[in-house]
């Protein structure tokens, strides 16, 4: 897995989720249709990241020595002498927290500036736009800070040296200012769904196995089907969305799911493909969701990974939360 620098790089890779084309799945999911009945869409589980390798005594003592100033809830004035080089990602926690313990799986919210190594300069501040990010620890999107934060509590203010994507150094100070401990899967009253549709099973963890009909036709309209209505609040096309969900070709293949990586996943509505963006508002909080949507309201012409051009896309979405973007 190719390591993530900062959180808000994250979020710019969230924009394209279930969408990006990446096989992946769990294999605890099961299915009692027979292959003949249909295509059977099964995730099977993602390969562990490779650990990535420990920092040098160099690389410590050029992160210990730079300075963090100010309170706790204001941005810090991060200063060091430029440039700034590591080998490799490397942290300290500048403060403990007091708060909450922080867990894998709770939706965590970070404030966080960024600092270009090589001069100095700012390059992003989430204090500076007023707009804090959240995500689930756990989320591999974030693979910096989950096993960093994990552990720590609400308060803590961490500081990381990394190589951004652009193969720069940079530096991170990033503050938890809230945890949320949310549900795993949907939870709510049951919908029977139309005849004819996909049809899923899930497992004991709420793990779906889609099974395409063998004589299911593609539509050209979009597709909603809700699978289980929640009693939570209604979901808007500016909000952002916390779900776990399965993506699949009508041929059976799993080419995307948050259930493999074991965390759901959170994203803006307004960053992915029209056919989630349609299909998820209006849906309530704690809801479950089948769509399955055309291709001109998923990629089009135009191929992305494993995904081929044209390709009419089969979504199962758990919608766990919807907060202001």
């Amino acid at each position: 897995m190719k390591h993530r620098t900062t959180a808000g790089l994250a979020a710019v890779a969230l924009a394209s989720i279930a969408l990006t084309g990446c096989a992946s799945g769990d294999d605890s999911g099961s299915s009692n249709a027979a292959a003949s009945d249909g295509n059977v869409c099964e995730v099977t589980a993602a390969a562990e990241p490779s650990p990535a390798p420990s920092p040098s005594e160099e690389d410590v003592k050029a992160v210990d020595a730079i300075e963090v100033s100010g309170p706790v809830g204001k941005e810090p004035k991060v200063t060091f002498k430029a440039p700034l080089k590591v080998t490799t990602p490397t942290s300290r926690v500048v403060d403990e927290g007091t708060g909450a313990e922080l867990v894998e799986g709770a939706q965590v919210t970070i404030n966080y500036v960024v600092i270009a190594g090589k001069d100095g300069s700012t390059s992003g501040s989430t204090w500076e736009t007023k707009k804090p990010e959240s995500f689930t620890l756990g989320d591999p999107q974030y693979d910096l800070l989950n096993d960093r934060l994990i552990g720590q509590k609400v308060g803590t203010r961490l500081l990381m040296a990394s190589t951004a994507m652009d193969q720069t150094i940079q530096v991170t100070m990033v503050e938890v200012t809230e945890s949320k401990e949310i549900p795993t899967r949907a939870e709510g009253t049951e919908v029977a769904p139309k005849e004819g549709l996909p049809t899923v099973e899930l497992a004991d963890d709420g793990q779906p196995t889609v099974t395409i009909p063998a004589d299911y036709e593609a539509p050209t309209e979009l597709v909603v089907q809700p699978l289980v209505e929640g009693d939570g609040a209604e979901v808007t096309k500016d909000q952002t969305v916390t779900v776990q969900y399965a993506g699949c070709l009508l041929d059976g293949t799993s080419f995307d799911s948050s259930w493999s990586r074991g965390t759901p996943t959170s994203f803006p509505l307004s960053g992915v493909i029209p056919g989630w963006t349609n299909g998820i508002a209006g849906q309530k909080v704690g809801s479950q969701v089948l769509l399955v949507v055309p291709s001109d309201q998923g990629y089009g012409e135009q191929a992305n990974g494993a995904i081929p051009a044209n390709s009419t896309l089969v979504f199962v979405v758990d919608i766990l939360e919807a907060k202001a973007a």
